[in-house]
């Protein structure tokens, strides 16, 4: 039987519900990453399988080769892979709803995650045009935006946007409940502040994608931190998964024009003229976010039920949100 937290928990603390057990995020880090080993190695096996008899070539380190946009959505897929699996662990492993790993309402807030996207489009496309400038002043390297001798075709393009719309949307997602979600609440469960499972998670999302540039490390860094504290902030991964969804549906859709869905390089490899304009960027939709979560009331703690009793012996009125325990308004310290 699934149990919640109590209300007045805020969203980093919702694993310590009364079936709480301090070996419970521990085992469930333990299968969420097992059985993300066996979910690749299967999806792998089977991309192996229909390569032997299709007959198709294989690379450098071995891999088959289908072509740069089945190539890509292999790759996009396996992460994207992570989602369900986190949202079985929370439920099997620490016996709580599925939903509690979204926000302290228990499931995704879909209004709430489609006015943040609003927000995060035009600054992540500000962001683009604004490193390209950037760019294009101090140095000569290529265009973020993609030499016009690489486009790619109309045909290969609209293949390859088709599977970053229907794809990308999950990596991202998948990408917040691991590192925002299961890693924030799992520290969460045996520590009261939530600084320290926002540092580790967003140190841990930097190495995740690989040692580049001293520069590239630091936008991780800095995108992991604000990402996390706008969780804790909201109350859920909505924020951040607006953030994450349109940054990465814009990388690749450019990607998906100028042929570089397959590159090895990633966020960790950016110049610093493209960090400088990010880290503007996503600071600023931090702010933006947190302004009109705070504006619209949304729940930041678990809500109590209608008359349902207030850790501190008070009865909640029909629509209240409980406060905060003492223990845990001094923790927050925003």
């Amino acid at each position: 039987m699934s149990q919640s937290a109590p209300p007045g928990s805020p969203y980093h603390r919702l694993g310590r519900t009364a079936g709480y057990r301090w070996w419970r995020p521990l085992a469930g880090t333990v299968a969420l990453a097992g059985a993300a080993v066996v979910g690749m190695c299967l999806l792998f096996g089977v991309v192996t399988v229909v390569a032997e008899l299709t007959d198709r070539p294989s690379d450098a380190d071995g891999l088959p080769v289908f072509g740069p946009v089945p190539d890509a959505a292999i790759l996009i897929a396996a992460l994207a892979l992570l989602l369900p699996l986190v949202l079985a662990t929370a439920r099997l492993v620490e016996r709580r709803p599925a939903g509690t790993v979204s926000s302290v309402t228990g499931r995704l807030r879909w209004g709430w995650l489609g006015r943040c996207l609003l927000v995060a489009a035009p600054l992540i496309i500000g962001m683009v045009l604004g490193a390209d400038l950037l760019l294009d002043l101090t140095t000569d390297e290529d265009s973020l935006l993609g030499p016009a001798d690489a486009w790619v075709g109309a045909p290969e393009f609209a293949a390859g946007l088709l599977m970053v719309l229907l794809l990308v949307p999950f990596q991202a997602a998948a990408e917040e409940y691991v590192f925002r979600g299961w890693l924030v609440q799992a520290v969460g469960s045996y520590l009261r502040s939530p600084w320290p499972a926002i540092g580790l998670q967003a140190l841990l999302f930097a190495g995740a994608h690989g040692f580049g540039t001293g520069w590239g490390v630091l936008d991780l860094v800095v995108m992991g931190a604000l990402c996390g504290w706008l969780t804790i902030r909201t109350g859920g991964l909505e924020a951040a998964i607006a953030l994450h969804v349109a940054n990465n549906l814009i990388a690749f859709s450019l990607a998906a024009a100028y042929g570089g869905l397959t590159a090895d390089e990633t966020v960790a490899d950016a110049p610093w003229q493209l960090v400088v304009v990010d880290v503007l960027a996503i600071s600023l939709f931090a702010l933006i976010a947190d302004r009109l979560a705070a504006r619209r009331h949304l729940a930041t703690v678990v809500p109590c039920a209608p008359g349902q009793a207030v850790p501190g012996g008070d009865t909640a009125a029909p629509g209240t949100i409980a406060h905060l325990p003492d223990a845990d308004v001094e923790s927050r310290g925003w």
